[in-house]
Formats: C-alpha cells, sequence, structure tokens
C-alpha cells in the first residue's frame, strides 16, 4: 500500500466463514474489522503498550453496507484508514474488495479509556501523529 496512512491485510476466508448459502458471514465482516483495526494500533500503538500505559481502546459504532457476496473462492482484502480524530472519538473507514471490485463498505467509531477509571480519554498521540485522518474515498 503507497498511503501511509491506510493500513491493508489480505484477509483468507475459511470453511467456518461460508454460511448456508455459500457465502461469507456477515459476522466475519466484523472480526475481518478487528484484524485491520488491530494492524492499525500495532503499526502506531501496540495493545502490549496500551495496556502498560493503562488505556484501552473501546467500540462504540459498527456500520457495514454489504454490497456483493464473497465466497470461499475469493481472494479479499481489507482497507482502512482514519477518517476522524477528534477531542475523544476517533473514526475509521474500511473496504473489503476482491481484485478491484469493492464488496463492502464499513465504518467503525471508538475512544479510548484510562483503565482504573473506565473514563474515556484523547486517543493517544502515537495514534494521532501517525493517522491523521484521511479525507474521501480509500485510495492508496
Amino acid at each position: 500500500m503507497s498511503h501511509p496512512r491506510i493500513v491493508a491485510l489480505a484477509l483468507p476466508v475459511r470453511t467456518d466463514d461460508i454460511d448456508f448459502a455459500g457465502v461469507v458471514s456477515n459476522i466475519v465482516y466484523v472480526r475481518w474489522l478487528e484484524d485491520l483495526r488491530l494492524a492499525m494500533l500495532a503499526d502506531a500503538y501496540p495493545i502490549a503498550r496500551a495496556l502498560s500505559d493503562g488505556a484501552a481502546p473501546i467500540l462504540l459504532e459498527t456500520q457495514i453496507a454489504y454490497e456483493r457476496p464473497v465466497t470461499i473462492q475469493d481472494a479479499v482484502s481489507g482497507r482502512m484508514s482514519v477518517t476522524e480524530m477528534g477531542r475523544v472519538k476517533w473514526h475509521v473507514a474500511a473496504e473489503f474488495a476482491v481484485g478491484e471490485r469493492v464488496h463492502a463498505h464499513a465504518a467503525q467509531v471508538g475512544i479510548f479509556i484510562r483503565l482504573a477509571t473506565r473514563r474515556p480519554i484523547a486517543p493517544p498521540l502515537p495514534l494521532r501523529e501517525r493517522f491523521r485522518p484521511v479525507s474521501g474515498p480509500l485510495q492508496g
């Protein structure tokens, strides 16, 4: 991926990802979003560091628009970028594609909390510095 603020992953389709209709189950996209978000954090602010700092990421909202089915024969790639970095909340956008054709779009909203108090805190500085928001479609 040529854009430094976009995280991209190849996402394998496993046999247990397929539902009764022979396509990837909707819940699998939630797992793929987690994989992308953790890859994004690993690059800037790994979970182990967050926990040692007494902080943790929390999801508030997930939206997924399914446009085309994905089957077990498909080679899926996922891409994610930060679209907004507020005082407390951070927003990400993702897309799932087979080749150049996008099969689903997603958006998530999250916060970080201080583990000792369970209260929201500002997104950590390393995350804010590494992933300044990208506007528009995910393009590399």
